[in-house]
């Protein structure tokens, strides 16, 4: 299946997470193209969409924000699996944050999940280490790609229902 793997990223760190997910679909013989959104000018030719964002002050990233405006619709239509990483994450794999649960009902999304972040306080704007000095973030890489990736291989598993399901019907 052709999937979308669409991440707003701001210092990298979540755009790895995506690039992990693409790997993973990649290796279970989908083709996963990882765009930035603002890269995305149709989902058409697209099977399933994964959008991912990084999360500031518990809000996503307005690239991600626009691409979900541009296509909601067409996002819709697709499976489609929402996720975000944030240093306010409680725990890795967590469920949700209040924006990433609304947009995942909004759009009918299979699943969603927050995962944590990386914090690097040398990359980031005055106003950004302020932001992640009045909520107490450690500095270091928090993101756990086991558990990144046991999402992602699930991710894979549906597909690979949807892929069957679909074949039947054309059968």
């Amino acid at each position: 299946m052709n999937v979308l793997v669409a991440v707003a990223s701001r210092h990298g760190a979540t755009w790895e997470i995506g690039a992990s997910i693409t790997s993973v679909l990649a290796a279970r013989g989908h083709h996963a193209e990882l765009l930035e959104p603002a890269q995305v000018s149709s989902v058409a030719a697209y099977d399933a969409a994964v959008i991912g964002s990084a999360v500031y002050l518990t809000n996503l990233l307005p690239d991600a924000r626009n691409l979900v405006d541009r296509f909601g619709t067409e996002l819709g239509a697709l499976p489609l699996w929402l996720f975000a990483s944030g240093l306010a994450a409680p725990s890795s794999g967590a469920r949700t944050t209040i924006e990433l649960a609304a947009l995942g009902e909004q759009l009918g999304a299979r699943d969603h999940r927050l995962f944590r972040g990386r914090l690097d306080r040398a990359g980031l704007s005055f106003a950004e280490r302020v932001a992640a000095a009045g909520v107490l973030n450690r500095e270091g890489d928090h993101r756990d790609f086991t558990a990144i990736e046991r999402w992602a291989g699930g991710i894979a598993d549906e597909l690979e229902q949807v892929q069957a399901e679909r074949a039947r019907a054309t059968a």
